[in-house]
């Protein structure tokens, strides 16, 4: 968004179509599939293509691009008002981010982050093909062996994990939302208020 034509800090054009195609690519691809075509990188930099290590390198290349495009969404519900009154008073596109931006668009990419949290987990419960994490545990133990105990307890895990991170970036997701946060209900409230008066004051209005 900072990097576009007309952002904070314009990039140049190929620059830009190079990691739309990039993102677009990685994105498109199943996790299953883009884990076993990650295999040889693993191998290249951990020296090992099995266990829960090897598994770092596909979640990593998996989770950037889908976290990048969460970021994107975010930070185009800043009001373009705000940036430009930023600009107008001289900051520069570092501190336009930095100290505009990001937190202006806080609720969303807290809820973003959350989003993407939750998908990652099941990146990792998927990665148990190549023998990692807890999806290793259910597949091996709880799949193969027959053990129906183990790949209870490992659903069950995944299914309070998820609840717990949900929860937490929910809450905090509204706490920092102006718009419906304590402090933002107040403004609203002072703000209706303000419009009735206003709206007494004018002959002919109701």
């Amino acid at each position: 968004v900072a990097g576009e034509e007309g952002g904070v800090r314009p990039l140049p054009r190929p620059v830009m179509s190079a990691l739309n195609v990039i993102i677009n690519i990685l994105r498109s691809v199943p996790f299953l599939i883009l884990m076993v075509l990650v295999i040889p990188l693993s191998r290249v930099i951990l020296g090992t293509s099995i266990g829960t290590v090897a598994t770092i390198i596909p979640l990593i290349v998996a989770a950037f691009p889908f976290v990048a495009r969460l970021v994107e969404a975010s930070i185009r519900e800043v009001d373009k008002g705000v940036v430009e009154a930023a600009q107008s008073m001289g900051c520069s596109p570092l501190q336009i981010i930095a100290k505009v931006m990001i937190p202006e668009s806080r609720p969303s990419l807290i809820s973003g982050f959350t989003t993407a949290f939750i998908t990652i987990l099941s990146y990792g419960a998927m990665a148990g093909a190549i023998g990692g994490g807890l999806g290793s545990m259910a597949l091996n133990l709880g799949y193969q062996r027959r053990m129906n105990i183990i790949l209870w307890v490992s659903v069950v895990v995944l299914v309070i994990l998820v609840q717990i991170f949900q929860s937490i970036g929910t809450c905090l997701a509204v706490r920092f939302d102006r718009r419906i946060g304590p402090g933002g209900k107040r403004r609203r409230r002072k703000e209706t208020g303000q419009d009735i008066q206003r709206e007494r004051k004018i002959p002919g209005t109701m």
